[in-house]
């Protein structure tokens, strides 16, 4: 029971000095780069999201670790998916992330036609998933690998490539999975 309060003190202590915060993130820009159906009439889709990531802590750095995916779904169809980089993001930092997404999806058909409706409505609800490791560096101590994990839920006027794309509305909700 001392080793739990002892933990719990150090805890508070850090806490206190550090006051962690959770990065921010915004989807600043998407574009379409193919949407098209294949001779085996699966759909193909190429995508390009640009993702502003802001660090607003004054102590605390995060490592962007290998692994980090980064999906777009469309209704409960994952249109594509794609690596989010590895990187290092000091302290009060703002990047910006370009991540190409690519992905087939089978009954290409289906999928298109329900895409083209919602586009003559000129809005189309996707879910733009994100599952980031990270590390976080406290002073000089990088603490152990956790993951954040989102979704943003985005409205676009239209799916067009290689046109530009406008968010209409954007609600993005992140967490910290231990």
């Amino acid at each position: 029971i001392i080793a739990l309060i002892a933990l719990a003190v150090a805890i508070t202590i850090i806490y206190f000095v550090f006051l962690p915060k959770l990065p921010q993130y915004e989807v600043s820009s998407l574009r379409v780069s193919n949407l098209g159906i294949n001779l085996d009439l699966s759909l193909s889709a190429l995508f390009k999201v640009e993702i502003i990531a802001r660090n607003p802590n004054k102590k605390i750095g995060i490592y962007y670790e290998k692994g980090g995916r980064l999906q777009v779904w469309y209704t409960k169809t994952k249109l594509c998916e794609g690596p989010i980089p590895k990187f290092y993001q000091g302290h009060r930092n703002v990047t910006r992330l370009n991540v190409d997404l690519t992905g087939r999806v089978e009954f290409g058909n289906t999928v298109l036609s329900a895409l083209q409706q919602q586009q003559q409505t000129g809005r189309v609800p996707l879910d733009l998933k994100v599952d980031a490791p990270v590390s976080v560096k406290l002073g000089k101590l990088k603490l152990k690998k956790v993951r954040i994990l989102g979704n943003c839920k985005l409205v676009v006027d239209s799916l067009s490539t290689n046109n530009r794309i406008n968010i209409k509305a954007s609600d993005c909700k992140f967490r910290l999975k231990l």
